[in-house]
């Protein structure tokens, strides 16, 4: 089967909540899920991901790489220490609107980002998703848990469609 960004984006953005999330962290998961799949980058990094939240990239990606438009943003380049540098951060740093480039340095655990935050990215070239199977059903399952439960006690609480919602 084949997706597009936004399903994925979508998708990508509940599953993120449901595996525990901040709604802005997930959201920022959502946006870099389709990117790093049409770039051909590895599916299994983003369910790794999700599999280490509460923790993990989801969290800590986001601000390592805001923390850097701060810097590089003062100081016209970030060096940042103790996050570490894999193809889903370059995806985090590939959606950022700027033109800037993420370069690993010799040292673990250690990058630099440099660019200029007044040039903006290229688009990019949407196309299909394909071959992510195992990734979908795995952010399927995690973005269930953010649906109310259908019971009598939800259903009373305003859950669900009313006699109303069907006329």
């Amino acid at each position: 089967m084949t997706w597009s960004a936004a399903e994925i984006w979508a998708l990508g953005t509940k599953a993120a909540r449901g595996a525990g999330a901040p709604p802005a962290q997930a959201a920022r998961f959502g946006q870099v899920a389709p990117h790093h799949l049409m770039t051909g980058r590895d599916a299994t990094l983003l369910g790794a991901a999700l599999d280490a939240l509460p923790d993990g990239p989801v969290l800590s990606f986001p601000l390592a790489v805001d923390r850097a438009l701060i810097a590089l943003a003062q100081e016209g380049e970030a060096v940042v220490q103790g996050v570490p540098f894999d193809a889903l951060l370059q995806s985090y740093v590939d959606t950022l609107p700027f033109e800037v480039a993420v370069t690993q340095t010799g040292h673990d655990n250690r990058w630099v980002l440099k660019g200029n935050l007044a040039v903006p990215r290229a688009a990019v070239t949407l196309k299909r998703i394909v071959g992510c199977d195992a990734l979908i059903d795995q952010m399927q399952r995690l973005a269930a848990r953010t649906f109310v439960p259908e019971c009598h006690v939800s259903r009373r609480s305003g859950a669900g469609a009313g006699l109303t919602d069907n006329d």
